[in-house]
């Protein structure tokens, strides 16, 4: 039975690499146990995910059969795809090009288009591919996100918590600082997730980590807060830092 009530599974490694690789392995394990079919797979971008990438590329190109994984982006800036600050672009330079997989596997945001045709766009090219639940909403197999020391996740930021609750796939950001506008998924998307893995480390993120996974009154102001996905598998995994206040 579905409970998105139900206390998050902790990973907990020494270093930013050990977190990376036990999720390296933990995506092995997911594709293993499914046994068959396209695995579809939301990406972040961060600096956990960029050892994650690397390592794949290093690492696992033996270990994963690589032509049943369907790559999207939990959020991505609207950027060409060569900037430095594209998802995208690094996801390519450090995965994409080091491993067997083609262009069909491979589902970026369209960011040459204006930002509410971006977004609305990719939300069209995300319902076409993916399974629905009962709600309508897509189901992405694994939706995996970092945590920004606001709280934010993908780019829901705590200045645009309505996107939480936004009935479309996906929406325009903009970044409480810098304005970048971005396209992101909405909460209803990221918790439809048949599994949410946050991959957080190092100890600027310490006390947002302790806070909302000791549920503390103050988490409720931060958008992590609110990722309790349906079927109730969520998954933080943390370095010994990020997790150093966290109390079970």
């Amino acid at each position: 039975m579905d409970n998105p009530n139900l206390p998050p599974k902790l990973h907990v490694h020494a270093t930013g690499e050990a977190v990376a690789r036990a999720f390296a392995d933990h995506l092995v394990e997911k594709l293993d146990a499914q046994g068959e079919g396209p695995l579809f797979w939301a990406l972040s971008g961060g600096s956990t995910p960029k050892l994650l990438f690397k390592l794949l590329a290093e690492e696992y190109r033996e270990k994963i059969d690589w032509s049943r994984l369907h790559f999207f982006w939990g959020d991505e800036r609207l950027v060409p795809y060569d900037d430095p600050e594209s998802n995208y672009g690094e996801v390519k330079s450090l995965l994409f090009d080091h491993v067997p997989v083609v262009e069909e596997q491979i589902h970026p945001v369209p960011v040459d288009l204006a930002p509410e045709a971006a977004a609305e766009a990719y939300g069209a090219t995300i319902a076409e591919l993916l399974p629905q639940n009962s709600d309508g909403m897509p189901i992405f197999d694994i939706n995996m996100l970092g945590m920004g020391g606001d709280g934010h996740t993908a780019s829901i930021f705590p200045d645009q918590m309505d996107l939480l609750h936004d009935d479309r796939i996906c929406a325009v950001a903009k970044h409480p600082e810098s304005g970048q506008l971005r396209v992101t998924l909405t909460g209803p998307v990221i918790n439809a997730s048949d599994e949410v893995d946050f991959l957080v480390t190092g100890s600027s993120k310490t006390i947002r980590v302790s806070q909302i996974l000791n549920n503390t009154p103050l988490a409720e102001q931060f958008p992590a807060a609110h990722i309790r996905p349906s079927s109730g598998n969520l998954h933080w995994f943390l370095d010994n830092a990020a997790a150093s206040d966290v109390g079970y």
